[in-house]
């Protein structure tokens, strides 16, 4: 996940913390030294303790699942090992403030697309089903209509308008709204265990709804 730094007029500077909350990263900034938790982007301990910084759109995938969306990206060099966590073992989790919803990658890639709605916004989340583990969160509201999103024929597509979009950018490709684009939202990753510690009233998503 990726938050912003800038809060109150100021830019802080983060460190690895170097303990564990909630079985998870947590970082201290250098102005206060307060605590933060990494999958809250919120301070747990000290002078700051209940800021939040804000949540941006970002996306666990592999690289080349990025680079060939993304051909223009520059990424760090460094030595590193293989990833060995797999996109299947965790939960797409959207957080909206006063509801968050966690969409499982097994249940999302029987679905590949789901329309829901968290905490009043009309949200659609989409796996491309041509890479399992390159996915997207998108508004729903286009200027005041709702549209309904599906897979049809291997096409993301809102059947009323009969618009096609990529699945990844969001962007009309056909029909009506041609060259509109539906909004991203933020989103991340977490694996379903750890979903309750953090957001102890999150709703999963099952076949069911």
């Amino acid at each position: 996940m990726v938050h912003r730094r800038d809060l109150d007029g100021e830019t802080l500077v983060f460190g690895n913390q170097g303990a564990l909350w909630g079985n998870a990263m947590t970082w201290w900034d250098q102005s206060t030294g307060s605590v933060w938790s990494q999958p809250l982007g919120e301070s747990i301990l000290g002078p700051r303790k209940g800021d939040r910084l804000e949540l941006f759109p970002s996306s666990m995938t592999n690289w080349g699942a990025w680079k060939e969306t993304h051909p223009e990206t520059l990424a760090l060099d460094a030595p590193g090992g293989f990833d060995r966590i797999s996109v299947r073992s965790v939960a797409i989790v959207v957080d909206l403030g006063s509801e968050t919803a966690a969409y499982p990658i097994p249940v999302l890639e029987r679905e590949v697309v789901i329309n829901d709605t968290v905490a009043g916004v009309d949200i659609a989340v989409v796996l491309d089903p041509t890479e399992p583990s390159r996915w997207a969160v998108f508004s729903r509201d286009m200027d005041g209509t709702i549209v309904e999103l599906t897979f049809r024929g291997g096409v993301l597509l809102d059947p009323v308008s009969g618009t096609s979009f990529d699945p990844v950018r969001g962007i009309g490709t056909g029909g009506t709204l041609d060259g509109e684009i539906l909004g991203h939202l933020p989103a991340f990753t977490s694996f379903p265990k750890d979903v309750p510690t953090f957001w102890p009233g999150a709703r999963f998503w099952s076949e069911s709804g």
